[in-house]
Order: structure tokens, then C-alpha cells, then sequence
């Protein structure tokens, strides 16, 4: 995959990781996801995923202890993780845990896999590489967050340009990992 959309999946990863661990399917999850709904931006989540008011208003008065059906659950959760996301933007939290006061965040880089592709077109000693990332942050979350795969794939760019040779290599991965 280009190395831009590796960025996307990464930061969608800890957007992820960052949220409620419980799953839906428990009633610590799915009251804890009607918890963080229970506000004027939530319910309005809620009713883009095409739940109703009447619905909305029975969930919020019973939550924990109703038991909404499968789709009914889905519905909830992408509201959740869609509010999740939106806050972790507006509140600017992802750009800071990324930035680190300016210290930036590590980067590992897994090249394209070489062991399906033929031997004279392979390029033999690509190797993991890490590297340490400053300064893009905030650039890249704005692009993520508006979904701008062109913005993210120059701040892709510029971030294997560091490579210096191996530039080329790297312009298509298999993965991208970010300590965070």
C-alpha cells in the first residue's frame, strides 16, 4: 500500500486503542459508549447513524440495562467512535501525544514484502527501518481529519525524503508503526 494510506490505518490504530476496551456486546461497553453519547453532539451522532429521538431518549434514560439489537449495537458504536475521533481532533490531544513537546515520535517503516516478486525484479537488503519523526504532526491529523489522502501522501513524502537513498524503496509499504 502507499505509504500515505499506511499513515491513515496507523493513526485510525491509536485512535483505537485509545478508547473504551470493553466491546459492545457487554453491558460495561455498551453503557460506558452511552456514557461518553450522553451529550447534545452524541445524540446527534446518534441520529447520523439513523437511530431515532424516541429510540435515543430510551437508551440514555435505561443505559446499561437495555439490550439493543446486534444492528442496533453497531449504531452505537460507530457513533461512539465517530464522536471519539472528532474530540481527539478538537481537543488536539492527538497532535500533542504525537508531537511530544517537539521530541516527535518514533517511526518503524516495514518495506514491501520482496519474497513474492521475481528475483530480477526484487530489491534485495530493504530493511525495517525506524526513524524518528518531528514536526508533521499537526499537519498530518488536520489531513486525516478531513480525509485528505493527496495532503497525506506529500507529509508521506517528506517523511521517507529523511531516507535519503532508499527513498524509492519506501514509497510503498506493507506497514508503518508509530510509538504512541
Amino acid at each position: 500500500m502507499k505509504g500515505g494510506e499506511a499513515l491513515v490505518l496507523e493513526l485510525n490504530r491509536i485512535v483505537y486503542a485509545s478508547g473504551i476496551s470493553s466491546p459492545i456486546t457487554s453491558r460495561r461497553g455498551l453503557a460506558a459508549r452511552l456514557r461518553y453519547l450522553d451529550s447534545r453532539a452524541g445524540r446527534d451522532a446518534l441520529k447520523e447513524q439513523g437511530v431515532s429521538p424516541r429510540t435515543i431518549r430510551s437508551w440514555m434514560r435505561d443505559k446499561g440495562k437495555i439490550a439493543p439489537t446486534p444492528a442496533s449495537r453497531e449504531k452505537i458504536d460507530a457513533a461512539y467512535w465517530h464522536r471519539r475521533r472528532d474530540n481527539l481532533i478538537r481537543s488536539g490531544w492527538l497532535t500533542r501525544h504525537l508531537d511530544n513537546d517537539g521530541r516527535g515520535s518514533r517511526m518503524e517503516i516495514y518495506p514491501v514484502d520482496q519474497t513474492q516478486v521475481a528475483p530480477e525484479r526484487a530489491r534485495p537488503n530493504i530493511s525495517q527501518r525506524t526513524i524518528t519523526v518531528r514536526y508533521i504532526w499537526g499537519d498530518l491529523v488536520d489531513a486525516w481529519a478531513r480525509k485528505d489522502a493527496g495532503t497525506v501522501d506529500e507529509i508521506w513524502d517528506d517523511v521517507i525524503t529523511d531516507l535519503d537513498s532508499d527513498y524509492n524503496a519506501y514509497a510503498y509499504v506493507s506497514s508503518v508503526g508509530i510509538s504512541a
